[in-house]
């Protein structure tokens, strides 16, 4: 299904466009994904709308058959890139676990803004965006994938995501239809 509307009170959540993660190879170019989601941020930020930049530092403990060590980040690892044009009214979010709401204040800034749908970017799709996603369905959120604004390294998770898991959790569209609704909902 195509994103039908965005409510009054969306918010936009780009999750780890950082230096780290955007040097990793992905199935789109980091760069079209950054250049997408910056596009959105600053139009949600001339909407007025809330913007919520997420970068990882860490990870969760336990153990994994597959997992990457985040312990001895090298320097600016976890900066998020200057293309996202960080102002001082969005609202960063530091995680440690796949996903931005575990043990952040993410759900609570986003209640206190009145928030009740989310439009979710960045990488990796089947990872920290998938993961975000499913916490904020949850949380009765209404979700908004911004399909061509994220990426993964692994094709297949990308798709499966994209494909499988994401129009099950809420609406799916490109960065111009989402900014389409933004200016129909703005004027």
């Amino acid at each position: 299904m195509t994103v039908t509307t965005l409510d009054p009170k969306t918010a936009l959540i780009v999750i780890d466009l950082q230096n780290g993660i955007v040097a990793y190879p992905t199935v789109h170019p980091a760069a079209e994904i950054v250049s997408k989601a910056s596009t959105l941020a600053d139009a949600f930020r001339s909407h007025g709308l809330p913007v919520v930049l997420v970068n990882v530092a860490g990870g969760a403990p336990g153990r994994a058959e597959q997992s990457r060590s985040l312990s001895d980040l090298p320097a600016g690892w976890a900066d998020l890139v200057p293309e996202l044009n960080q102002q001082p009214t969005d609202h960063t979010v530091t995680k440690r676990t796949w996903g931005a709401f575990t043990n952040t204040d993410l759900e609570e800034y986003l209640k206190k803004q009145g928030v009740t749908q989310v439009v979710i970017a960045g990488i990796a799709t089947s990872i920290g965006v998938e993961s975000t996603a499913r916490y904020a369905n949850e949380l009765g959120f209404n979700v908004t994938f911004a399909l061509d604004a994220m990426s993964d390294m692994n094709p297949d998770a990308h798709i499966n995501s994209t494909t499988r898991i994401f129009p099950r959790l809420g609406e799916t569209g490109t960065t111009q239809e989402i900014m389409a609704l933004l200016q129909k909902k703005g004027g």
